[in-house]
């Protein structure tokens, strides 16, 4: 049976606030890629729940780990321990390759953002570092942070204290960092922004400035993060070890789960009563991320993203209408030469695939790594003829 979209449209309208607008689609079920809404079209989700669903949808091992985990222990107050939390935290601390890494558990981005801005203020200072174009939530702390004026001017006034700097512009850094900041928050790829690469030794040359100043080095990874970019948390390639690196989306294989990530001296700043969150790793959130984290493992994901990234790249920047793709792993925007992203968007989803239009020059993509060369391919396929009529 479908259902008209415009049935669930008025429903929005009558029930829910507007900050979202009207979603366009009433999405029912999928599996893997494919996606199927209240009118019975299917689509090929290319966007991935914006980087989070890094296994795609109702894939196997996270419905066995959830339906399992939900029928023996559903929440529990972080007055107590389980199973889940522990082995969660123990396998994080063994991807950043570092045993004084310690986790708190929350449930968003935003939220990580928020831990790692308290936790900042642990220092003893209170100047904060940020880049322009960045992204890192809503909520007013981690707004403050975020570095888009459309976002942040009408929620003024923000925290004090904050300056955000041009992304890629090691010198401005090095003037504004001092001994007198508490840290600097840098996304190894600006997402929301247009997926915008930093120049090589951009990372690596944060680190040095933050040791020089003793400012921690907070990654953002929250969208890197993962294995998306071919790496888990998309740091690596500079060779960098953060002082904190801040997870979601993907981490939860499409549950709500957060972290923030303190490492070295940083990992022992908070103190019992300094933070909490009543759902901070939850027993079915933290199922849901052993099993994806196992897949991504176990079928080397990662590796698969670097090699589905090449083929996207060598297949789609020589046509004519795009300017670049940039980008890692899989996350890549396709840089139009024209301002037709927001058309192109539609016209892709009328042709049976998912993006978006963070600007009116970029379509960004964000598959599950599960993705296959054939979707891949068809993908390809798709955008090319799109483009050929709207580029």
């Amino acid at each position: 049976m479908t259902i008209p979209a415009e049935t669930f449209s008025k429903r929005w309208e009558s029930a829910l606030q507007y900050n979202y607008g009207r979603p366009e689609l009433t999405l029912i079920s999928g599996k893997g890629l494919k996606i199927t809404d209240s009118e019975g079209n299917t689509y090929l989700d290319f966007l991935g729940g914006i980087a989070t669903n890094v296994l795609g949808h109702a894939h196997p091992a996270i419905v066995k780990a959830v339906s399992e985990q939900i029928s023996t222990l559903g929440h529990v107050s972080n007055f107590f321990s389980h199973p889940g939390v522990l082995a969660l935290a123990e396998k994080l601390q063994e991807l950043t390759g570092d045993s004084s890494a310690r986790v708190f558990f929350c449930n968003s981005g935003a939220e990580a953002n928020e831990a790692a801005l308290k936790l900042s203020r642990k220092t003893g200072r209170e100047r904060i570092v940020a880049t322009q174009g960045a992204f890192h939530g809503r909520t007013m702390g981690a707004l403050s942070l975020t570095g888009q004026p459309s976002k942040r001017d009408p929620f003024k006034p923000l925290l004090p204290g904050i300056v955000h700097l041009p992304f890629d512009d090691l010198e401005a850094m090095r003037k504004k960092v001092t001994r007198k900041t508490a840290m600097v928050i840098i996304e190894p790829i600006l997402g929301e922004a247009g997926v915008i690469m930093p120049s090589p030794g951009y990372l690596s040359g944060i680190r040095a400035i933050c040791n020089a100043t003793g400012a921690l080095m907070v990654v953002d990874a929250v969208q890197t993060g993962m294995g998306r970019t071919g790496q888990w948390f998309g740091y690596e390639h500079e060779g960098i070890v953060p002082d904190v690196v801040t997870l979601a989306k993907g981490l939860g294989g499409g549950l709500p789960l957060g972290a923030m990530i303190a490492l070295g001296g940083t990992s022992h700043l908070f103190q019992p009563g300094d933070h909490g969150t009543t759902f901070g790793g939850n027993p079915v959130a933290c199922a849901s991320a052993l099993a994806a984290i196992d897949v991504l493992e176990r079928k080397s994901l990662l590796k698969q993203a670097r090699d589905h990234e090449f083929t996207i790249k060598s297949s789609l920047s020589q046509l004519p209408g795009v300017k670049e793709v940039r980008g890692m792993g899989l996350l890549l925007g396709i840089v139009l030469e024209k301002e037709v992203a927001p058309e192109m968007k539609n016209a892709l989803q009328s042709a049976g695939v998912l993006v978006n239009a963070p600007t009116p020059h970029v379509i960004r993509i964000a598959p599950a790594l599960i993705v296959s060369t054939a979707e891949v391919k068809k993908f390809i396929s798709i955008f090319s003829k799109v483009l050929a009529v709207h580029g």
